[in-house]
């Protein structure tokens, strides 16, 4: 199974770097909120050594973003993870998949 793990060294660099969508905003549609590209991760997800081996976390919690990833991958909506784990707010969620996003897109762009 591959890693969620992302070294600290690479995190304090990617919180430093604005994501390559900064500054751009999505008219809302029908009147529902809109989409927001430039979601800030770095307010909601660390990496502390000593939680969790270090791998990256939802604030103030040992949950991880793996954790998170791997509920919404097998089919749990974010209202039944909300069910299950009082100490995660909605943002927590997103913020852990925006996380994601911006991990595959440095990946992405190192293999170029």
């Amino acid at each position: 199974m591959g890693s969620c793990l992302e070294p600290a060294a690479e995190l304090a660099a990617a919180s430093r770097a604005g994501p390559a969508t900064e500054g751009l905003r999505c008219p809302s549609v029908s009147g529902q909120r809109a989409y927001d590209p430039v979601m800030t991760w770095q307010e909601r997800i660390t990496v502390v050594p000593s939680v969790r081996s270090g791998k990256p976390c939802v604030k103030g919690t040992r949950i991880t973003v793996c954790d998170v990833l791997e509920y919404l991958a097998g089919g749990m909506s974010e209202d039944d993870i909300l069910a299950d784990f009082a100490d995660l707010a909605r943002e927590d969620i997103r913020a852990c998949l925006a996380f994601a996003a911006a991990r595959e897109r440095r990946l992405s762009n190192s293999v170029d």
